[in-house]
């Protein structure tokens, strides 16, 4: 990074200039470390006159390979056309496979950040026009949360036209891997039904775009909030160019799941004579007509106790035990998928799930449920480099079970399969081999499928091109941004989750990350993130949180989870109290801690801290020890807010510092005594830095906000004189928390995002 060099006018100029282009300013001493480039006098004389907002820089968008981590709620293959497959996740949107070259293609990337579409709660593939697919999006249905949409494609999801809904939808709700809830009648594919979680059964007939409430449905839940999870057309029943008069919809309530029709929707009872006690997960016919369904006592994919698997026999109404093994004594567990092939009647497969004392099994049966084979036994597993599966454990096996909430068998195939697991896909080409007591062959199929939740990244100037640390599975060197981590994710400790992570950036080799772990909550590295050594004691609080490395790494300054801010100067050895700061209320687990480190990149003594609750900055000149409140008033956050919340000191230049508190951008130049706001930001939810443009010396800052009333990812190159924006209207990627650039390499941005995992950018 460029050298700190003198000014080249007085600060009267250059507060005059940021002035004139909508700065408020501050006319305060200069902290003599605090020097800005030349470049920012010449700049901001230069745009004070000029809008804000430069224009657009085409970008190329990819994936930081990490192969999924997250749960794949639902596979959909379409009934009608081979290899035309969709996958539904709980928080990261929708997928298409991609059989050309066996991936996925992301279909909901023009989502913007405040979005709760990408948790979709179903999918429905049209039975008779291979182009059309629909899908019922919305992430939470409590108080707080928005309403639900319908989505529909003629384009197989390259495009959508939504229907919003005056009810709210759970894709990251308990159940979410139970279905289908939405379907298409397969005689006339104009008539669409939507089993809601809290409002009833819905109807439209004309392809999606409107929607009732069918007011003859009247059965509930009981107040689970799982509501409706199966809706299913008997086809056998009907005639083309009329609508199918039996239907089955299932609610999620152990006295009596299964309701049906027999007049197209109008009436509805339940079902005599079926299971008590469990309520189905899922249910599908096959071509002779007999549904099958599987049971639990809960709607997953957590705390299922017990279940089944059952067939029913409309024309007999006869139901018949055909569950391959029934949960007893310590080995709980319940049925979550279920599927039967369309082209061999009786063969079926289904999926335990939380059986977690002697683990998860898929069954199979070639003879309606007579007799059954567990495939997992004799299981030959592909992890396709994705070496996190094994968790750094002494098994050599990787992990392929867990909430296996669905399964299904390909529809042209009957030894094709596919299953979810709360971390991907894994999918098999000759699952009939079960049948004669051979092996299963079983490859992890998440290339392009990316659903992590991304806590903390750090391009650092030496070493990896890139450090993350993401939800659920701990964290990641990135040595090849296009190839998954060969040394899987971060141990020493393996966390739960990982939540904070910086460098040195004096000493780059020296990392510290924390996050989620019942024991060790923290560790660091002098390799640059290849090994670790967990940090001798642990802060009051519950881990996790937020932590800065001096520039030298010899101070950690860390903000746990409902404890004080802390410091250390022994790597990890003692925590003393930070004094000067306030103790931070309890936040929600689910909440970024309030308390924003960052260390000075130059001097090793200078801390930083946002309190993006209090609306208060800090500073401190003694390694963290005692902090110093700036004069400055800023926004405050809510606790939902707080990932808008950040403090990012700039490589390079010692005292100057940026934070963003979600309505505003601000900066200082004097070690944050005093703080300049930038009008022309309308918003600010993440700040980074990355390598100068030609001929420039300050680094380029990334922004993710707002500017005038055009909300994006943003770029520049001139101090915030000027921005351009860097993503367009289809790569929105829903809510991006974390934006960096590379120090090594101009224009490359890193972001980090709410479930479509780190993505990169670099201009065409």
């Amino acid at each position: 990074m460029a050298k700190q060099t003198p000014w080249a006018m007085s600060l009267a100029v250059i507060l005059s200039a940021l002035a004139q282009h909508g700065c408020k300013v501050c006319t305060c001493s200069q902290d003599p470390g605090a020097q800005l480039p030349n470049e920012a006098v010449a700049t901001a004389q230069a745009a004070a006159s000029g809008p804000a907002l430069a224009g657009n820089v085409a970008y190329d968008w990819k994936n930081v390979v990490v192969l999924g981590g997250g749960f794949v709620s639902g596979i959909i293959f379409s009934p009608i056309e081979k290899d035309l497959v969709y996958a539904r996740t709980d928080v990261g949107g929708a997928y298409r496979w991609n059989p050309a070259d066996k991936t996925w293609i992301p279909l909901n990337d023009d989502l913007p950040r405040k979005s709760d579409y990408l948790g979709v709660e179903s999918i429905a593939a049209d039975p008779v026009d291979p182009n059309k697919v629909y899908m019922a999006v919305g992430m939470y249905v409590q108080a707080w949360a928005g309403y639900g949409a319908i989505l529909r494609s003629s384009d197989r999801g390259n495009t959508w036209q939504s229907t919003e809904m005056p009810i709210k939808m759970g894709g990251n709700e308990p159940g979410r891997s139970n279905g289908e809830r939405l379907a298409v009648d397969p005689h006339q594919p104009s008539i669409l039904y939507f089993g809601s979680r809290k409002n009833g059964l819905w109807k439209s007939t004309n392809s999606g775009a409107d929607w009732a409430e069918v007011k003859s449905f009247t059965a509930t839940d009981g107040g689970n909030s799982s509501g409706i999870p199966i809706v299913l057309y008997d086809k056998s029943s009907g005639s083309k160019g009329k609508p199918t008069p039996v239907i089955y919809a299932v609610v999620a309530n152990n006295n009596g799941s299964l309701y049906r029709s027999t007049d197209a929707g109008a009436t509805w009872k339940l079902v005599p004579k079926q299971p008590k006690g469990v309520m189905a997960s899922h249910a599908e016919f096959d071509s002779n007509g007999v549904l099958y369904l599987s049971y639990g006592n809960g709607p997953g994919p957590n705390d299922v106790t017990d279940g089944s698997v059952w067939k029913y026999q409309p024309k007999q109404e006869k139901f018949t035990d055909i569950t391959p093994l029934a949960p007893k004594g310590d080995d709980k567990f319940g049925y979550g998928g279920l599927s039967a092939s369309a082209s061999h009647p009786g063969t079926i497969m289904v999926s335990t799930i939380d059986r977690w004392t002697r683990g998860d099994e898929v069954y199979r049966s070639t003879d309606g449920g007579k007799s059954w084979k567990a495939l997992l036994p004799k299981v030959v597993r592909d992890d396709d480099g994705a070496k996190y599966l094994y968790w750094h454990r002494a098994p050599t096996e990787p992990m392929g079970r867990g909430w296996m909430g669905d399964i299904d068998i390909d529809p042209f195939n009957p030894a094709r399969a596919m299953y979810v697991t709360g971390q991907g896909i894994w999918g098999s080409e000759d699952a009939n081999a079960a049948d004669s007591d051979k092996p299963t062959h079983w490859k992890f199929l998440d290339r392009g499928l990316e659903e992590t939740v991304v806590r903390g990244l750090v391009s650092p100037p030496d070493g990896p091109p890139l450090l993350s640390v993401v939800g659920d599975l701990c964290g990641f060197r990135h040595d090849d941004l296009n190839a998954p981590t060969a040394a899987g994710m971060f141990d020493n400790p393996v966390c739960g989750s990982g939540s904070g992570i910086d460098i040195a950036w004096g000493k780059p080799d020296l990392v510290a990350r924390v996050g989620w772990d019942e024991k060790k909550w923290g560790a660091f590295s002098t390799d640059g993130g290849k090994t670790w050594t967990p940090f001798k004691s642990n802060p009051k609080g519950k881990g996790a949180g937020s932590i800065a490395v001096s520039a030298d790494g010899a101070a950690l300054l860390w903000a746990p989870l409902d404890g004080p801010v802390v410091y250390s100067k022994d790597r990890g050895a003692t925590w003393p109290v930070a004094e000067g700061l306030p103790i931070p209320e309890s936040s929600p687990d689910w909440a970024p801690v309030p308390m924003r480190p960052a260390a000075d990149r130059v001097n090793p003594n200078k801390f930083y801290l946002l309190d993006a609750k209090g609306g208060q900055a800090f500073f401190s000149t003694d390694g963290g020890a005692h902090f110093t409140s700036s004069p400055n008033g800023l926004p405050s956050l809510a606790d939902y807010e707080f990932s808008s919340g950040s403090a990012q000191a700039v490589p390079g230049i010692e005292g100057d510092v940026w934070l963003t508190t979600g309505k505003e951008l601000n900066h200082s130049t004097d070690s944050g005594k005093n703080w300049e706001t930038i009008a022309s930001v309308n918003a600010a939810h993440a700040l980074g830095f990355g390598k100068p443009a030609e001929g420039k010396k300050y680094p380029a800052l990334y922004l993710v906000g707002k500017i005038g009333e055009v909300a994006g990812f943003f770029r520049s190159d001139d101090i915030g004189a000027t921005w351009v924006r860097i993503n367009d209207d289809r790569h929105q990627f829903g809510f991006c928390g974390i934006i960096t650039g590379d120090p090594r390499k101009y224009g490359r941005v890193y972001l980090g995002t709410g479930g479509r995992g780190i993505l990169y950018g670099d201009p065409k």
